[in-house]
């Protein structure tokens, strides 16, 4: 079972959040987002107060969604994703369009997009190097310093552990068997560029300006393979700024909404 909770009133807007977290990710947005929706954070499968020792693949996370969305709202649903969850959200799109009215997704890590661009295979080689270190970590049971590692070399940047909140590190900890286990699935990271034409409501993607170079490629190609997709660039922040800089994230997913509210 998935846990979940619903804040305000309107129309629903599901939020998925990312690896090594839960729904508590998104409590510096969901007050100002329940102004104008009904929202719907919820912990994925292996995170937070779901149920546990039961993680599964990308493709189970999007079923497990379908099935949430099917069970809380009788028409299609906003739905907005972050990273891992972003490409969960953009998975499901794919695949079951009609559940989906509008979609907000920021720098998914669908890594088969760029995986053959000559100019960044240097980062992706080094991202994967630090990815297989996290692993090993986890596997001999070093958590929390496979959750530091992560932060510090592929999230964020040196020195970002210690600036987190005790509590979210504590998630991020207490969520890393479901990292284990999305890492384990060979398709984790593919999406089929001709299918994302098929992605029927509009399309917000976002980048920050301090995100790795790798990340914007990707939604690079996410732009130029989703017809009408628009980007929006956060300034000054980088994989995360629902949690850096939560005025911004606010405004621009609000403002997307409610402009396609009102020319749908």
């Amino acid at each position: 079972m998935l846990n979940y909770d619903v804040t305000g009133s309107g129309e629903t807007l599901v939020l998925v959040h990312g690896s090594w977290s839960d729904r508590n990710n998104w409590l510096p947005v969901v007050p100002g987002l329940a102004e104008s929706f009904r929202v719907v954070a919820y912990d994925r499968r292996g995170s937070g107060l779901s149920e546990l020792g039961v993680e599964g693949t990308r493709r189970e996370h999007e079923d497990d969604l379908a099935t949430l969305i099917e069970g809380l709202a009788d028409e299609p649903v906003h739905l907005a994703g972050t990273s891992f969850g972003g490409s969960i959200a953009l998975g499901l799109a794919v695949r079951r369009p009609e559940l989906i009215r509008n979609l907000v997704v920021h720098e998914p890590p669908l890594l088969s997009l760029v995986a053959e661009d000559p100019e960044i295979q240097p980062q992706l080689m080094a991202v994967a190097t630090s990815v297989g270190s996290v692993l090993e970590r986890l596997e001999r049971g070093d958590v929390a310093g496979a959750a530091r590692q992560f932060v510090e070399e592929i999230a964020f940047e040196p020195g970002a552990w210690e600036q987190l909140p005790p509590p979210l590190r504590e998630t991020m900890i207490d969520s890393a068997p479901a990292f284990l286990a999305e890492q384990t699935d060979p398709l984790w990271a593919v999406v089929d560029p001709t299918a994302l034409a098929g992605i029927a409501g509009p399309v917000l993607l976002s980048q920050g300006d301090q995100s790795p170079d790798w990340f914007r490629q990707i939604v690079g190609r996410l732009a130029r393979a989703i017809e009408g997709a628009e980007v929006y660039t956060y300034r000054g922040a980088g994989h995360a700024p629902h949690l850096t800089d939560p005025d911004d994230y606010l405004a621009t997913v609000t403002s997307f909404l409610s402009r396609e509210m009102v020319g749908a």
